[in-house]
């Protein structure tokens, strides 16, 4: 058996665990090793899924607190991890009761299937008690240095090719990703289609509404990298478009894909309501120029995520358009200012006039069209302030 790959969230999570005495709350898509990584880090697992635990946790939180030891004597803090606890009704209550009373004796991880950051939303009576990372896929960064930069950005640094042709094939969830199998990729991904609709859907919405809903996720599913209008998307549902909206809003919520907003600050004449949707996993996306920009923004997003989880700053994805047609596919927002901008080419060196266009109007330092055919230049990107055309091998390594 090929030994697991260390993943960054190891050590994000370790370096929690050691600092912080908020349980730590990992979210994310179904499958990305949330469940993974919070074994390895704990000495205690739960499952609500398993008949046995589930009794424990019913019982309480002190009957946990005898199961698992905490008051013993010991010479580090046990580490407990609960597993999709958020089936439980009172898990939230339960939560609370178990840190006021055990924070001090131990630390506790507390993970889930994608409808924990959904349930966690709702009247949050656990302020203040946890801190939240948002877990992804593989990225090239991660690929190269599963560790904690000490800068924002690290050096750049070359990703094998193997590597890198497996991740831009197969996607960066571990599976699929380790498999390297065109046929395992592909069953995979069909899997993971019904698994969503009678499980996590049906639980969150009504039951009438599964079959429009996973219909939308259909016709979502050819429009990666495209703007959405919620009027259009109505018409062809034959719904009203706030149905529609709050359709997408679940969409993203589960992790099927993402929403990215214009930016128009300091920019004339711009676009203001149409998102652009993205899936969270480009494999299956069989047009070169939508798979290249959904690669790069599937990476700036765990990038801005992670960079905010670790308390770094306030950081945001959005994108640059105007009403005559001029657009740079990304920006990335650092504490309300504009850091870099990101146009997206499959194979194209020639620089897109719009990067310095909006560069020149909202002042961002950086200014990068990232060129997916080109091959590694060991340079820092962030050393040049002009324009600049840079392989999405140099990029991507030197983000999260």
């Amino acid at each position: 058996m090929t030994k697991p790959l260390p993943r960054l969230y190891d050590a994000l999570i370790a370096k929690h665990l050691a600092g912080y005495r908020q349980m730590a709350f990992i979210s994310g898509p179904r499958q990305v090793g949330k469940t993974t990584t919070a074994r390895h880090l704990s000495g205690s697992y739960l499952d609500w899924d398993n008949p046995a635990h589930r009794k424990l946790i019913a019982a309480g939180p002190d009957a946990v607190a005898t199961q698992v030891g905490l008051h013993n004597l010991a010479e580090q803090l046990p580490v407990i991890a609960i597993d999709e606890i958020h089936k439980f009704g009172r898990w939230k209550n339960w939560l609370k009761g178990f840190f006021d009373m055990h924070a001090d004796r131990c630390r506790v991880i507390v993970t889930g299937s994608s409808r924990l950051d959904v349930y966690r939303r709702g009247g949050d009576s656990l302020m203040g008690r946890y801190f939240h990372y948002r877990m992804h896929p593989f990225s090239v960064g991660e690929l190269v240095a599963p560790t904690i930069p000490d800068t924002l950005v690290r050096g750049p640094q070359a990703l094998p090719e193997d590597q890198w042709n497996a991740l831009w094939e197969h996607g960066g969830f571990p599976e699929p990703f380790a498999q390297r199998s065109a046929a395992f990729s592909r069953r995979w991904r069909d899997s993971r289609k019904p698994q969503l609709l009678r499980e996590d859907i049906r639980d969150l919405t009504l039951v009438r509404e599964v079959a429009q809903i996973g219909l939308l996720a259909e016709i979502l599913h050819d429009r990666s990298c495209d703007q959405i209008v919620m009027k259009s998307l109505a018409d062809d549902l034959h719904v009203a478009p706030d149905t529609v909206k709050h359709w997408l809003d679940l969409l993203v919520a589960l992790h099927v894909g993402v929403l990215i907003r214009p930016w128009f600050s300091n920019v004339t004449k711009s676009l203001r309501k149409e998102p652009k949707w993205f899936l969270r996993d480009w494999s299956g996306i069989e047009d070169p120029g939508k798979r290249a920009e959904t690669f790069v923004a599937c990476h700036l997003l765990k990038a801005v995520e992670g960079w905010s989880d670790l308390g770094l700053g306030t950081f945001e994805l959005r994108y640059l358009r105007d009403k005559q047609q001029r657009e740079v596919d990304f920006v990335v927002i650092r504490d309300r200012k504009p850091w870099f901008l990101v146009e997206v080419k499959a194979g194209r060196d020639n620089l897109s006039p719009a990067l310095k266009y909006y560069q020149d109007q909202i002042k961002a330092p950086h200014a990068f069209q990232v060129v997916l055919d080109r091959d590694f230049v060991a340079a820092d990107c962030f050393e040049r302030h002009d324009p600049t055309v840079v392989p999405a091998r140099t990029l991507l390594s030197q983000l999260l």
